[in-house]
């Protein structure tokens, strides 16, 4: 009952700060965004609250925190893709890394991580929680490394999946 409560009011208050149009809310977009929130609580009471890992406030600041990196990475990426199709300097390839993540929300953050940023995609997960990853541009040198050194992949996306779902 507290994990559909706690996600219930995560959902209206989400409804509110995506229905905000700089006036004060109406009744009716009121009463809506409770019956709404009451029906996406009870859908994702076990996946939102799953032992309360993502009702921490902590775990929502590090998400918070998280955000500027990424977007500075997907920029970084963006860039570094751009580049790859106008010059035609790719080396495609499915690399492996170890990031010694242990839940699956860290896992999936991870990889969701990796396929938001241009030039990387998420493959495959095994039982040990390796995961496989089209790279667009394969180095030797890094390959050598594999799978622990993941940093030239993914940067420190790990490191901060590990704070959010662990």
């Amino acid at each position: 009952m507290l994990a559909f409560i706690a996600s219930t009011v995560f959902c209206f208050v989400m409804w509110l700060l995506l229905t905000f149009n700089g006036n004060f809310w109406q009744t009716d977009e009121l009463v809506a965004g409770i019956v709404m929130a009451c029906i996406a609580g009870f859908a994702s009471r076990k996946i939102l609250v799953k032992d309360f890992k993502l009702a921490n406030p902590k775990r929502w600041l590090f998400i918070l925190a998280y955000l500027p990196r990424f977007f500075y990475e997907m920029a970084k990426a963006n860039f570094d893709v751009a580049y790859r199709v106008l010059t035609g300097r790719i080396n495609p390839g499915i690399v492996k890394i170890s990031p010694g993540l242990k839940s699956d929300v860290a896992i999936t953050t991870l990889a969701n991580s990796i396929t938001l940023t241009p030039g990387t995609l998420s493959v495959d997960v095994d039982e040990e929680k390796n995961l496989y990853i089209h790279w667009i541009n394969v180095k030797e040198e890094v390959l050598k490394k594999m799978p622990r050194d993941y940093k030239p992949i993914c940067s420190n996306f790990p490191d901060w999946a590990r704070r959010i779902g662990e």
